[in-house]
Formats: structure tokens, C-alpha cells, sequence
């Protein structure tokens, strides 16, 4: 797979998915509560739950690999900042997918809508800490230049290439 750019590509699913699951959640509590879909669809609510976790934690991967070429670009308290707001977005994916789990295994009852009301409130969670490893980012890309550290790469080649041509 090209590497070149790889976590610019990857972030994109976990921050819509952060964007999505209050919304998607929240139907789908509504739509139990009303009894209009039996409890056993909130599983599709756990998967898109868990293809955020997942996402996410490959994105936060991928970003560590194009760390040490960004740190000669950027001050290293900026890349920090938006590794430590991943890692917290992360941790409350996790969290959250736990929460989700919970209202498959408890008996009809008022546990079971406190867990899937938790589970909702912990989706809107993980959008605001998604809202911040986002804005930390494009932080990097837009404020920063992190951006440059890809470019001055390609440019070099670029430069060989044409004297290579001469």
C-alpha cells in the first residue's frame, strides 16, 4: 500500500464516524424506546462502533510512523498536542464501544435503557474529542506546515529526476 500520505487518508473514516454515531445512536435508541426495531439492531450500533475504534487506532498508528518526518517541519509540543488529543479519542472510542456492549447482555429494564442512554451521551464524548484531535491536526497541516515535510520530499525527487533528464 502507498505510504507516502497514508494517514491523511486513513483519519477521514474515524472523523466522520465520530460525526455520525450521535446521530446514528440516537435513532436507533429512539427507535428502541418506541419499539419500532427489536434491541438486537443496536448491534449494527456496536459494529459502527467498533469500525471507529478500529479506524481510529489505525489512524493514530499511522501517525505515529510519519511522526519523526514531521518533527523536522514542526515544533514537537504541536505534534504532541494532537497525538495526545488521538490517544484520548482513542481510549473513549473504547470506552464507548464497551458501553454500547452492555445493553446487549442486561434483561429489559431500567439498567438496559440507562446503558443504551450512556452509550448515546458517550457518543456525543467521543464526537467532542474527535472535534479536537481534528482541529489539532489540521492545526498541524494548515498552521504549521506540516505538510511541507511531504513536499520538500517530493520536491527533491522531482529536482533528481529533472537533472537525471539534463
Amino acid at each position: 500500500m502507498d505510504s507516502l500520505l497514508f494517514h491523511p487518508k486513513v483519519v477521514h473514516l474515524p472523523m466522520a464516524l465520530a460525526v455520525l454515531m450521535p446521530l446514528i445512536a440516537g435513532g436507533a435508541l429512539f427507535a428502541v424506546w418506541r419499539g419500532w426495531i427489536d434491541r438486537r439492531a443496536w448491534v449494527g450500533v456496536v459494529l459502527l462502533q467498533a469500525v471507529l475504534l478500529g479506524s481510529g487506532t489505525l489512524a493514530m498508528n499511522t501517525g505515529e510512523r510519519e511522526e519523526d518526518l514531521v518533527e523536522h517541519v514542526v515544533a514537537e509540543s504541536h505534534i504532541e498536542a494532537h497525538e495526545e488529543a488521538a490517544e484520548v479519542f482513542a481510549w473513549a472510542s473504547a470506552v464507548v464501544l464497551l458501553f454500547m456492549a452492555l445493553p446487549l447482555a442486561l434483561p429489559e429494564g431500567r439498567a438496559r435503557q440507562a446503558a443504551l442512554m450512556g452509550a448515546f451521551l458517550g457518543t456525543l464524548m467521543v464526537f467532542g474529542f474527535g472535534y479536537k484531535t481534528g482541529e489539532t491536526g489540521g492545526r498541524l497541516v494548515y498552521e504549521h506546515g506540516a505538510a511541507q515535510a511531504h513536499v520538500g520530499g517530493l520536491g527533491a525527487v522531482a529536482e533528481d529526476a529533472d537533472s537525471d533528464s539534463d
